[in-house]
């Protein structure tokens, strides 16, 4: 998944608006570049840095903690690890390593000994590695106040035995239209996320379609590039879709404040593949009342 930066700029509402373009209006290619996509992103939850291979997610404590395999350390790592590898040391707003004598741990190829780990929400992240295994800190809360350490092991099953993602049948009457509309006054969506976090992100613009012969509107939470980033439920979660909703990114909407949102590109979150991602969760306006049959189904059992 793409990291995706909170919203603090506002789009001004268009006056033109239509509810979404027939099939013949479709770009070129239009069906083979949902399969690029979607073949795209299926590579990428099974490459190093996708979500099928995460081992382990362990919260940090202030001060030192202790990892590797055996059972009393803070951090209890796989087997494969060393009973005693070393020591995280969280300080402040700082987590240093500190590698135990006789233990190869690598970063970029070399030996560690010690030094300061740099977290996924302040640049590219430290990767440390041993073996099959690699890991490094992410920062999570509303102020980013929780240090953890993410685990992958490259030889995981569930990457190595991935098949796939079921879908619904790719269908243009899902992508539709929207038009960017400013909120006045300013709206605060409260984003849960799966660790029992609430994250406050305040929203001065939506993206307003019609779907059915009903308006409706998603509110972004984030932004990547030239796209937002958008969580949403629907009827269709649990029984045939992820229960905790899913994701959708949208071109910035353009000069006369319009932009198509496309359904048949909606995903599951980390969540829906492993038991070690931070998911955030759907806020209460982004709660469509129609059933969504378009983009992935559900994956496994969920989590």
């Amino acid at each position: 998944m793409k990291y995706a930066r909170p919203i603090s700029w506002l789009l001004l509402a268009a006056a033109a608006f239509s509810c979404g373009k027939k099939s013949s209006d479709l770009p070129e290619n239009y069906f083979e570049s949902i399969e690029k996509w979607h073949n795209e992103r299926m590579a990428s939850l099974k490459s190093e840095t996708g979500w099928l291979n995460l081992a382990g997610l362990y919260w940090l404590e202030p001060g030192e903690n202790r990892f590797g395999s055996a059972n009393d350390n803070n951090l209890s790592f796989p087997e494969s690890a060393p009973k005693y590898m070393g020591k995280f040391i969280w300080q402040d707003t700082t987590v240093t390593v500190d590698i135990a004598p006789g233990v190869e741990v690598l970063h970029d190829g070399k030996p560690v000994t010690r030094m300061r780990m740099v977290a996924d929400t302040d640049g590219e992240p430290t990767v440390l590695s041993y073996g099959s295994l690699r890991w490094f800190i992410i920062r999570r809360g509303q102020h980013n106040e929780r240090f953890g350490v993410r685990l992958r092991d490259l030889e995981h099953p569930d990457a190595k035995y991935f098949t796939g993602v079921e879908r619904y049948p790719v269908d243009p009457a899902w992508r539709v239209q929207a038009r960017a509309v400013k909120v006045e006054p300013p709206e605060t969506l409260k984003i849960p996320t799966v660790i029992g976090d609430v994250l406050e992100e305040p929203v001065s613009m939506a993206l307003e379609f019609e779907l059915q012969g009903q308006t409706y509107r998603l509110y972004p939470s984030g932004e990547s590039g030239d796209e937002l980033f958008i969580i949403f439920a629907d009827p269709t979660n649990f029984d045939e879709t992820y229960g905790g909703g899913r994701f959708l990114y949208v071109p910035k909407p353009d000069d006369h404040g319009l932009t198509f949102i496309d359904f048949n590109k909606a995903y599951n979150p980390p969540c829906a593949f492993t038991p070690y991602a931070t998911c955030p969760l759907p806020p209460e306006q982004n709660r469509l009342p129609i059933r969504v049959t378009a983009g992935e189904k559900k994956y496994g059992e969920g989590h």
